[in-house]
């Protein structure tokens, strides 16, 4: 086991070489660099290597390789499960690395590892143009597409990943890898929905579409209405064009009163045709609140973001349905009536359109049906809560079990998941994918994640 000196020691081997910052405890800024966004993860790495560029990634690998120190890789610091912070290991961080440049020409932008989608929304709408990106603002670039990507206009342009066109990883080996269509396709291929087994994701380059004014907004009901909400967001949703997207949710009020309510998030990528399409949404009740209009795209992706403060602390469960049927709505709204938790909230994410569209086998991101993805959300700020809020999202997985499928949105997958959790999130792709982690990643020295281990 190597040693606080002699961690010491091999560090002043790379600090020469290493252009960001490497911190330890008790260094100025490693309790900041070490919190992310979920406040119930509270893990201390032996090192925080705070990266400026893939040179210094690969340092970074090679130290820890050398050391025999496990590695985590900070980009947004969003995943619920706390993966970008390991305990007694080296830290990748790349929140230095945040830059996005975008090429209006050809219609693309690349982002830096620990870029944000507040900070690639912002710079893209300066154009016109957007991607599939995440729906809360502060979510990491990186760690939402190597997963995937769900996002307002995965139903008009497909998954985040669908829109990756090429990327820079740095492989276990300390390798810096472009990969696309034409290079290293199976590593392509495979972080296009494998997360990050196979290496640091350094920047990634995505295809952007003319997005810039859209339809968005929320209308909210009384808890006492919800059967009838979400039997209304099942019909809407059953024959949406692929210009609108519609989420549904039980959730609190946000003045922090503590109500309950039903609410349908929408969003039209047609700022013309777009008011008459979200009519019936906006009439349906009619709802006791009503903040569906125009607004620019990248507004639309910060709607969410009061109701994910950081800090707070917070626990999910998530699973595909097999069909909303009126027994899970009910069964939605029971469990919900009982959630102690203050800003919790039951999200039913809408599949359909474009995504739907794609080969199963293109990506390894598999999950191509239309459907409802469930995400059970349950945050709080006191930690005296934390038993009885975690139970909560527990005992409504498995009051739901009966009406799910065996697929699961990696993304969203908790750290206290089985095996078989994690085969079925990579499903029909999991078995390519461990040939392809043979290849790239054959020690699996990428493992704190949902981890796919080397054939």
């Amino acid at each position: 086991m190597t040693t606080h000196l002699q961690l010491h020691d091999s560090l002043d081997l790379v600090r020469p070489i290493f252009s960001g910052s490497l911190l330890l405890p008790g260094d100025d800024g490693y309790d900041d660099a070490r919190h992310i966004h979920n406040g119930a993860i509270n893990k201390k790495p032996a090192v925080i290597a705070r990266c400026r560029n893939s040179a210094d990634i690969a340092h970074a690998v090679k130290f820890a390789v050398s050391e025999g120190l496990e590695i985590s890789v900070r980009g947004g610091g969003h995943n619920v499960a706390g993966r970008a912070v390991t305990n007694g290991g080296v830290m990748i961080d790349l929140s230095l690395m945040n830059a996005v440049s975008v090429d209006p020409a050809k219609r693309t932008a690349t982002a830096q590892g620990g870029a944000t989608w507040a900070t690639f929304n912002s710079e893209t709408a300066k154009y016109g143009l957007a991607t599939t990106g995440g729906a809360i603002s502060s979510t990491g670039v990186a760690g939402l597409t190597l997963g995937g990507g769900l996002g307002w206009l995965m139903a008009k342009h497909g998954m985040t990943v669908d829109n990756l066109l090429s990327a820079e990883i740095v492989t276990a080996d300390g390798r810096t890898l472009t990969c696309n269509a034409t290079e290293h396709p199976d590593l392509f291929w495979g972080i296009r929905g494998g997360g990050g087994n196979f290496g640091v994701a350094a920047s990634l380059t995505f295809q952007l579409h003319p997005v810039a004014m859209v339809i968005g907004g929320l209308v909210a009901h009384p808890l006492d209405s919800a059967p009838q909400v979400l039997r209304f967001f099942r019909d809407v949703t059953s024959n949406a064009p692929d210009e609108l997207s519609v989420f549904g949710g039980l959730l609190h009020a946000p003045d922090g009163s503590g109500a309950k309510l039903a609410a349908m998030i929408a969003m039209h990528t047609d700022p013309d045709a777009g008011m008459a399409a979200v009519q019936p949404i906006k009439a349906f009740a009619p709802p006791i609140m009503d903040v569906i209009g125009p607004m620019p795209y990248d507004a639309v992706n910060t709607m969410l973001d009061g109701g994910f403060p950081k800090g707070a602390l917070s626990y999910w469960k998530s699973s595909f349905l097999t069909a909303l049927s009126d027994a899970a709505i009910d069964t939605l709204i029971t469990c919900f009536r009982a959630c102690p938790a203050p800003m919790g909230a039951l999200l039913l994410e809408h599949f359909h359109g474009a995504v739907t569209r794609v080969p199963v086998d293109a990506t390894a991101f598999p999950h191509r049906a239309a459907g409802y993805n469930l995400l059970i959300i349950s945050q709080w700020m006191d930690p005296a809560q934390t038993r009885i809020c975690t139970g909560w999202a527990r005992d409504t997985y498995d009051e739901m079990r009966p009406f799910m499928s065996k697929s699961r949105y990696v993304n969203y997958l908790g750290d206290d998941e089985s095996l078989g959790s994690v085969a079925n999130a990579y499903g029909p792709a999991f078995e390519r994918l461990r040939k392809v982690k043979a290849q790239y990643d054959p020690q699996n020295v990428f493992k704190l994640n949902q981890n796919i281990k080397p054939a």
